[in-house]
């Protein structure tokens, strides 16, 4: 039979003949070219889980004997963008003569270390938990995935009839089991009793957690696995609503998008402030028709208590939601409540199931918090992992689904979900994981930050770790900025957002957005700004109320603005005002910019005595003669200056770093270093302070 993109209706078929032909004799790069297309369909798995493998013969080193080797993912990896460098190389032999020295399954974490004894080619990453459920299995090639439609089923009360029914047989079944040695050796049993039958087996469906399909080739493997997961979704679709409405029917609908959004922003710091109270959290917000589904049904309290059922979900969304009542969100003593009991209930979880060397209780916050009618957030140490945190209880959403529709949704029982999420060898795992830098989990919003100064700034926050918020009132500058960064640094670093500091409507929309974005704001930092160089004659009204306007009524809105966004938080914050040199040294034409940076420079000093018992510091960096790759150059600036000084634009930058202390230029990564010194942490017990970066100029010492 032949297949092309339109052959399968719940799945991509995304095979190139062409692509393959290029492949062909290399079956490590089939295997590969297989598991990156069926990893781009989110629909047959989730990023970062499943697992798929090869089986090669080749040359052993050593001997020069040809040997068996399966080719694996290795641990940690995402099959959607494997690549050679990212799997396990494993001798087979080896690998099933593990069976001889193996304990039982209570010594089976053991057996991990052992692995590693087994490695072919030596630049292999660590492999992967699932390396005996593909070791024990005698098939070429394999496909372990955690497709929705699968894991509905497998998730089903009845799952293990409908499967037998359903395929006639020829899909096996094992019941749940922990991933692991054991559980490899139960595949391999599954299939030789299937044999003893007289049945060839096409895959095993693994109760409450996925799937094993196979193949002699690539191709054929994955044909294999998108048949068998085309035939469970239109199994589940086929049943929709045949018995009784979808999650039991709509119990209220939805508000229109443009005021779930609104609500969202409004209510996203204060889950932000509570899920934070142990380390700050980046939030996610999604309002996905799938979502809005679930969380406005009379399912709902049925449902979430439950949990989910594949150990990938719940590793990422803890064992269940904190579902919110839309009548009382703006009950304060409500939510302080229902957080509370959420973190109690957490602790009452831990305490019933932990064992004598189980890892301390981590962060009882809920991670995925439903708000009905409105949509879903989901908070985590950093915007990536808010976001799959996001996507895999859309998952769990879509298997409730589908195994409701077909039969009853059953969740694993709270000893085996403690037993995955407190595994000693995922303990191991985030033991490993590389230090947060300075500015994980923060939020950050540079004004003018789509060139100059404050990209300098934007890129240097970025580069520690916070989330950034480009913005500028110039949409062609902001797009060429946010390709910049979206390369440099991806798309869950980064946002962006008009911003017109002098209009409070759009300052207020600016922040919106970046509560939608990121779920609040920890940093900002005002910077946009003009230069205008004129003498007191010279200068004209209009020209004095666009320096006010945007130098000081623009610090003044985006300030009140980015106050309320922490205030609702309650987790504190910093504000960095970049003012300037000229707030302290009265030079020659410079009445307009000079008082508007000292009217910056002092509104700085009350915002600090006025935040300090908020925990919101509030900082000025005075740079002076910034002059690569600024915007205060425009406009006539740079001409203003020289006419002051008697010199030529060209003899500027040795002008001014003559006359600094040390003799240097200084550079807008100066200036973002200085922002970074006073947010990073090492400065969390200061505020109402100035950093001078100007090279060193002895009249604007402050005194």
């Amino acid at each position: 039979m032949s297949f092309n993109k339109d052959s399968f209706k719940h799945a991509s078929y995304l095979w190139d003949d062409a692509k393959a032909a290029e492949l062909a004799g290399d079956e490590v790069a089939l295997f590969i070219y297989r598991s990156n297309l069926l990893g781009a369909d989110l629909r047959l798995t989730n990023y970062g889980g499943g697992n798929t493998s090869v089986k090669i013969t080749d040359k052993d080193p050593l001997t020069g004997n040809e040997t068996e080797v399966m080719w694996i993912k290795g641990s940690g990896g995402d099959i959607g963008t494997l690549k050679k460098s990212g799997c396990a190389a494993l001798y087979m032999d080896r690998l099933l003569n593990l069976e001889n020295v193996y304990r039982g399954i209570a010594f089976e974490d053991e057996m991990v270390e052992l692995f590693n004894h087994c490695i072919f080619d030596l630049a292999s990453k660590a492999p992967s938990i699932d390396t005996p459920l593909h070791g024990f299995l005698p098939f070429k090639h394999i496909d372990h995935l955690h497709p929705d439609a699968a894991i509905a089923i497998a998730a089903a009360k009845d799952g293990e009839k409908i499967t037998e029914e359903l395929f006639n047989g020829e899909i096996g079944w094992v019941g749940w089991q922990r991933p692991g040695f054991d559980l490899g050796l139960k595949l391999r049993a599954c299939l030789q009793e299937a044999a003893d039958k007289g049945i060839a087996l096409k895959g095993i469906m693994l109760g409450s957690h996925g799937l094993f399909t196979w193949g002699d080739t690539a191709y054929s493997s994955y044909i294999n696995t998108l048949e068998v997961i085309e035939k469970c979704a239109q199994y589940l679709e086929d049943n929709f609503g045949k018995t009784r409405p979808v999650f039991g029917g709509q119990k209220i609908e939805s508000l229109g998008e443009t005021e779930r959004k609104e609500k969202a922003a409004a209510l996203a710091p204060t889950l932000r402030g509570y899920c934070s109270s142990e380390r700050k959290m980046v939030g996610h917000f999604t309002d996905d028709s799938r979502v809005l589904e679930f969380i406005n049904s009379n399912d709902l309290a049925k449902l979430a208590p439950l949990g989910t059922s594949c150990p990938d979900h719940f590793l990422r969304t803890k064992i269940a939601p904190l579902v919110l009542d839309p009548a009382k969100i703006e009950d304060k003593a409500y939510l302080d409540t229902v957080f509370e009991e959420y973190r109690t209930g957490y602790k009452a979880y831990y305490d019933a199931c932990k064992h004598p060397n189980s890892p301390a209780m981590r962060d009882p916050n809920p991670v995925v918090i439903l708000y009905p009618g409105v949509g879903m957030f989901t908070f985590a140490k950093d915007k990536t992992m808010a976001r799959l945190a996001s996507e895999y209880y859309t998952n769990a959403i879509n298997v409730m689904k589908g195994a409701e529709a077909v039969s009853e949704y059953t969740a694993l029982p709270h000893q085996e979900a403690f037993d995955i999420e407190y595994w000693l060898l995922e303990e191991a795992k985030l033991q490993r994981m590389p230090k947060p830098k300075a500015l994980s989990g923060r939020i950050a919003l540079i004004t003018g930050s789509a060139g100059g100064i404050g990209k300098a700034i934007a890129k240097k926050f970025a580069e520690e770790g916070a989330c950034v918020i480009l913005n500028d009132i110039n949409q062609e500058r902001l797009d060429g900025a946010k390709e910049e960064f979206l390369k440099l640094f991806g798309k869950d670093a980064v946002a962006s957002t008009l911003l017109n500091v002098t209009d409070k409507d759009s300052a207020f929309t600016a922040f919106e957005n970046t509560a939608l974005a990121f779920g609040g704001v920890d940093i900002v930092v005002n910077n946009a700004g003009i230069s205008i160089s004129k003498s007191i004659a010279e200068h004209s009204l209009e020209e004095w109320d666009k320096l006010y306007d945007i130098l000081v009524k623009g610090q003044f809105i985006v300030s009140q603005a980015g106050v309320a966004i922490m205030r609702k938080q309650g987790i504190g914050g910093d504000i960095v005002n970049i003012v300037s040199k000229n707030a302290v040294v009265a030079g020659p034409n410079n009445p307009g910019y000079g008082s508007a940076k000292a009217a910056q420079a002092h509104m700085t000093r009350l915002m600090a005595a006025e935040l300090g018992a908020d925990k919101i510091r509030v900082n000025t960096v005075n740079p002076d003669a910034v002059i690569s790759d600024s915007n205060i150059w425009a406009g006539g600036w740079a001409e203003g200056r020289a006419k002051a000084y008697g010199i030529t634009v060209e003899e500027l930058p040795a002008y001014y770093a003559k006359r600094t202390l040390l003799n240097e230029i200084i550079l807008p990564d100066d200036i973002a270093n200085a922002c970074f010194a006073l947010v990073g942490g090492l400065l969390n017990k200061s505020t109402g302070n100035a950093i001078n970066v100007d090279g060193g100029v002895a009249m604007g010492f402050y005194r």
